[in-house]
């Protein structure tokens, strides 16, 4: 497309939101960035894949809250200086979305891009939700879980993870619909006509 769009999407665990993200980003004919930046991150920074892997969207508690919020911002909060090592990755993978989006449109899946990004212009943030049931038989169906309890397990277990890490590097509410210029339920027309509806709304949007 002409106009420059970033397109970040932030989503529940089952609601196929990565899947969303990877059908826009083919139909409007720009670059998809989800795991690959935690490849793009470790040659960046030099820390090993594995490390960024290992800590994916999480959170060290033991850290001070004013500077991780700091390095989210960009630089550190006077006085704050010592940051643990979810801190530098965290950032580390904040400067890498920051250097795609200054290279033009693309989608951008999870990590606090919409917060990272919040200013902007070319902004469009997404929040992909569904209904349980739903999500339950998606990750059954696309992770190979055992069991509809150990899916629905995961499915929790994974969304309180990411609502954390959202809420401990933005001191936002994660589900806060207010955060997100479009917050859409997948089960209600499925994943292609959500996919169709979405760059309907980036259309009039642009």
């Amino acid at each position: 497309m002409d106009k420059k769009i970033i397109i970040t999407i932030a989503r529940e665990y089952g609601s196929g939101g990565r899947e969303i993200g990877k059908k826009i980003a083919d139909k409007l004919k720009i670059p998809f960035y989800d795991k690959e930046l935690i490849t793009m991150a470790a040659k960046e920074s030099g820390f090993k894949q594995e490390m960024f892997e290992k800590n994916d969207e999480q959170v060290d508690y033991s850290n001070n809250y004013l500077t991780a919020i700091g390095y989210v911002l960009g630089s550190p909060i006077a006085g704050l200086t010592d940051i643990s090592m979810n801190d530098e990755l965290h950032q580390i993978q904040a400067n890498v979305i920051r250097q795609l989006a200054e290279k033009g449109s693309c989608v951008i899946v999870g990590r606090c891009a919409n917060y990272v990004l919040r200013n902007d212009p070319s902004l469009v943030s997404l929040f992909i939700t569904g209904k349980t049931e739903d999500k339950i038989l998606r990750v059954v169906n696309d992770y190979h879980t055992a069991s509809l309890e150990d899916a629905e397990k995961l499915m929790e277990k994974t969304d309180k993870r990411r609502g954390n890490y959202y809420n401990y590097y933005t001191n936002q509410d994660w589900k806060d619909a207010q955060h997100y210029d479009l917050c859409v339920n997948s089960s209600v027309l499925g994943i292609d006509k959500t996919v169709d509806l979405i760059c309907e709304f980036i259309n009039l949007k642009a």
